[in-house]
Formats: C-alpha cells, structure tokens, sequence
C-alpha cells in the first residue's frame, strides 16, 4: 500500500495554526521571550494580570510551551496546561516536568479539575478553527471554579502575521462566554491593563 503523507505540523490543530508552524522556527520561538527580556522588554504581562486576581490555581488553555504557567508556578501559583499541539508541549514538559501537561483540544477536554483563572494567552481563539470556538470557551467555563475568571487576549485582526485567520468579533465572545454563565467585568487593549479603546487587539476578563 501507498504510504500515508505526514500531516503538516500543527495540522491537528487547525488549518491556520499549521500556516503558522510553517513559518516559526520552533528553537527561535522558545528562546524569544528570554531575549526580550534581556533588552528590558515586558515579558510577563500576562502572568501580571492573571496574578492580579489573586487566584491558588491557574490553567494556562493553548499553553504552547508553556511560558505563562511556568511564570505564574514561579510565582506560587498552583499551575497547569493544556495543548493541542504536542510539539510545543514537549518544550513544556522539559522546562517545568514538575508541572501538569495536558495534551487536549479545548473544545473537548475533561481535565477532572477547576480552577480559580483559566487563561488563553497568545490567540488561542483566533487560531482555534471557527467552528470550535464557541465550544472551547463553553469548555474552558466548564473549568473555573464558581467565582473563577476567564481571562483571554486575542488579535480582532484577520491575519497574524503571514498566516490567515479568521477574525474573533468582540460580540460573539462575548455572547459564548454568557452562553457558558459568564459575565464581563474587565476589557484592555494590553496586558499591562492599559483601557480598551476599541482598537485591534483586547483582553478581556470574565467571571463565572
């Protein structure tokens, strides 16, 4: 028999996911956030904001490799990931192995735990095929404990980068997180909290 063609990397994840594994160097991309923090860049704004919150327990949702949950168990906080995307998990798994890895689509996964915050850093939902978007934040909710918050940033924008996205409004997040008995209680345009003033890209915090 013919052999099967690998799928491309990140194929699992979503059709523009893979368009954006074909352009990262993977090596380049683990080590980026440590250079910027060697020129003085802020590179912990999301951990800043999650830890704001004062939450014990945090799931970093499309953790990729995992920067955000390490940052935060770093911090003190009781932290764990999850990813569809195995490869990114991998570096994940070699820089903190202490932690909780999850390899999961969001959009079905059964972790067995809630936690005060759930965060999506990093255009999870951009990157998360159309279709599933609304079920991965239904599922995320199904993850907070009651009083817990979901905290996600993501580009309004129809492209990251080179790679081809199909834009998040603003009001249909909005409407999955009330679907899922979630209300809105904050919105940036960065992680460093600076006021959205309807611009392309925002954080917006809501709370179960």
């Amino acid at each position: 028999m013919p052999s099967v063609p690998d799928q491309p990397a990140g194929a699992n994840v979503s059709a523009q996911w893979a368009d954006w594994r074909r352009s990262v160097d993977l090596e380049e991309y683990h080590t980026r956030w440590e250079r910027m923090a060697a020129t003085g860049q802020s590179s912990h704004g999301e951990a800043d904001l999650v830890e704001s919150l004062r939450p014990s327990s945090v799931l970093d949702a499309g953790c990729g490799m995992g920067r955000v949950a390490i940052e935060l168990a770093r911090r003190g906080v009781a932290s764990a990931g999850v990813d569809l995307d195995d490869d990114l998990l991998r570096y994940a798994r070699l820089d903190a192995p202490h932690l909780a890895w999850h390899h999961a689509d969001l959009a079905t996964m059964r972790l067995g735990e809630v936690f005060d915050v759930v965060v999506m850093a990093g255009n999870v939902l951009p990157f998360t095929d159309a279709v599933h978007r609304a079920a991965a934040v239904a599922t995320c909710a199904v993850h907070l404990a009651d009083g817990g918050h979901l905290v996600a940033g993501f580009t309004l924008a129809a492209s990251i980068g080179p790679t081809a996205v199909a834009p998040v409004a603003l009001g249909d997040y909005d409407e999955w997180c009330n679907a899922a008995g979630l209300s809105l209680v904050d919105r940036f345009a960065t992680w460093e909290r600076a006021p959205y003033d309807g611009g392309g890209y925002c954080v917006s915090v809501h709370r179960r």
